[in-house]
């Protein structure tokens, strides 16, 4: 694959991404409304996003916990957090500072 092959493929793909999320921005603004089961599904999204985002630090691919006390004892704290506040800054928040705070005790 020479240069203006993958420059063109990277182009093709970043105009088709943004096609799709803009098609949804356009339909919502048209509508002007969601519908209410919609609206539900799409309140699951940003805990689903963090989970993905933070569960492969934990768990390695050949399906064993492979956690260090202190990653383990930060993200306990940070799901605590999260689960009493509901609110992702704090919960990051309180996950990096118990992170940092075990790794200079530890």
């Amino acid at each position: 694959m020479n240069d203006t092959t993958l420059w063109a493929l990277v182009l093709v793909i970043g105009i088709a991404t943004f096609l799709i999320r803009y098609s949804f921005i356009y339909l919502v603004g048209r509508t002007g409304d969601l519908p209410p089961r919609l609206e539900r599904a799409l309140a699951f999204v940003p805990p689903a996003v963090f989970a993905a985002l933070v569960v492969p630090e934990f768990v390695s691919y050949d399906g064993v916990l492979h956690v260090a006390p202190d990653q383990l004892g930060a993200g306990i704290a940070a799901a605590l957090v999260a689960w009493y506040t509901e609110n992702m800054f704090a919960t990051i928040l309180a996950g990096m500072l118990a992170l940092w705070t075990l790794r200079f005790l530890v």
